[in-house]
């Protein structure tokens, strides 16, 4: 076979196919281009971000943000017919009304109804609000290990606390404070100096919080035999804030599901925590 037989094999095979295809088109099935292609989901969001909850309490008393976990489309752990979600926020709502009825502080709740908050927006309304301690309430989950009972106290790790410095300092706008301490105008090594600094007396105070939620709850509420932990969990990460998450026990254990989720298990809860976050804030206020 000649070259320039090969030249046209070459020239006419491409031709002599899409010639094919155009014959037979109306044999092949074409999918028609258009809406159909288009695969929309409704991805979740949280709830658009509003004003600031409302603060009960006298003027220049000290400031809990109590923050129920989850919410919304995020049901949390589930077991034993309940959902952390539910859980958590009548045990947020049973310390409010605690803390209402002392009066020795004023309190705010990051959500009072089922919504759905993402981990920035409940720090930053601890921290808008230039709270003084912050709460967490979760309620755990063992799976299918029904036996695991208990409840437990977090702070935020020392590795976890670096880590959100930088990205803190890296975040603060000239006009931001910590503790106090305008962070303005300062290079970006100066600036986690002080938000590293900030976060070491935070996180001492956060300690402080927990040791009292363990003494205090000694008697009253069953504690995790590994009660005291620490972790890098987004919530906790407020550099000037001290803030504990109290995991108030195992929503798949029976008896932990029913004490949390009855009048008396809340009140039980609601006495302890009233009682570590004032002696919290008289120690505070004698340092």
């Amino acid at each position: 076979m000649s070259i320039r037989t090969h030249i046209l094999l070459l020239v006419l095979l491409p031709l002599a196919v899409v010639a094919a295809l155009v014959v037979t088109a109306q044999r092949i099935p074409v999918p028609e281009i258009g809406r159909a292609y288009v695969l929309r989901v409704n991805l979740p969001k949280a709830d658009a971000p509003g004003a600031l909850p409302d603060v009960a309490g006298r003027e220049g008393l000290p400031l809990v943000v109590i923050d129920a976990g989850h919410g919304g489309h995020d049901p949390g752990a589930s077991g034993q017919g309940y959902r952390e979600k539910t859980v958590v926020l009548g045990l947020a709502r049973a310390l409010r009304a605690e803390l209402e009825k002392e009066g020795n502080v004023r309190v705010a709740m990051t959500r009072e109804d089922d919504r759905y908050l993402v981990h920035a927006e409940r720090v930053a309304i601890a921290r808008r609000l230039d709270a003084d301690l912050f709460l967490s309430i979760h309620a755990d989950s063992a799976g299918d290990a029904a036996e695991v009972t208990g409840a437990s106290i977090y702070t935020l790790s020392n590795q976890a606390s670096s880590e959100a410095a930088a990205r803190f300092a890296e975040r603060e706008n000239a006009s931001d404070r910590l503790n106090g301490v305008d962070v303005g105008g300062r290079s970006d090594v100066v600036n986690t100096i002080l938000v590293e600094l900030s976060q070491r007396r935070t996180q001492e105070q956060s300690d402080e919080f927990a040791r009292l939620i363990r003494r205090e709850g000694e008697d009253a509420i069953r504690f995790h035999p590994q009660a005291r932990r620490s972790a890098a969990l987004k919530v906790l990460r407020a550099p000037d804030v001290p803030s504990v998450l109290f995991e108030s026990g195992f929503i798949t254990n029976e008896a932990d599901a029913q004490r949390l989720a009855s009048p008396e298990g809340r009140a039980r809860f609601a006495e302890v925590m009233a009682r570590a976050i004032r002696i919290y804030f008289a120690r505070q206020q004698e340092s």
